[in-house]
């Protein structure tokens, strides 16, 4: 029985700005066809898919799931996540963080995502192939080691010499040391790096400027 969860889905959906299922399956990368499905109710959708819908969205999930509660989840760390600078506005693909202690802007937590999710604003189009400008990127703030399986990768990193880029991780020429290969520009050779993490979202400029919500 779907209790009108259906019914809530759309409503999410559609006061987050997809005017349609499938530009939102598009969005966040879902099968067009699973999300139709749970939308219209063929297909009634489990609670953990209502969580990976209500971050995507910027509502509570038990709202979304069984109508429990309110349905704003109500803020940043509560299903809103802060837009902390952007990148590719230079040929060194630095980013820019936002001046002041708080961020201007939030957008919602990505599917899989966690709080500690953050996003930068693609700025130009030195990035192009990847995400243009005013596309939003996605990683989570874990300040972790590189790891084996981001190399070949375009990741987020930060350098010992206290830059953040995004970058193509490529292995070095000894252990401890980082190939970081621009999307457009030249080649940085043997970088020691603090952390990296993965990109885990990319989304498109149209959307990107539907979801982002200031902070105030």
């Amino acid at each position: 029985m779907d209790d009108g969860r259906a019914q809530r889905l759309r409503q999410a959906r559609q006061d987050r700005g997809y005017d349609t299922a499938a530009a939102a399956a598009d969005a966040f990368g879902w099968s067009r066809n699973t999300y139709a499905s749970n939308e219209n109710g063929n297909a009634p959708f489990s609670y953990r898919r209502a969580k990976e819908y209500a971050a995507a969205f910027g509502v509570s999930p038990e709202w979304l799931y069984d109508a429990a509660g309110p349905m704003q989840a109500g803020g940043a760390g509560d299903g809103m996540v802060p837009v902390i600078g952007s990148v590719g506005a230079n040929p060194d693909g630095t980013v820019l963080f936002a001046l002041g202690q708080d961020p201007a802007e939030l957008t919602p937590v990505p599917p899989g995502g966690t709080d500690r999710a953050r996003a930068l604003r693609v700025a130009g189009h030195s990035m192009r192939g990847l995400a243009d400008d005013g596309a939003l990127i996605y990683f989570e703030d874990q300040r972790t080691a590189p790891t084996p399986d981001m190399l070949g990768q375009v990741v987020v990193i930060e350098t010992d010499t206290d830059e953040v880029l995004v970058k193509r991780l490529l292995r070095g020429s000894r252990g401890g040391l980082y190939d970081l290969e621009s999307i457009a520009g030249p080649m940085r050779r043997d970088a020691r790096l603090r952390w990296a993490a993965h990109i885990t979202a990319i989304i498109p400029p149209f959307q990107a400027r539907r979801i982002i919500r200031g902070s105030a």
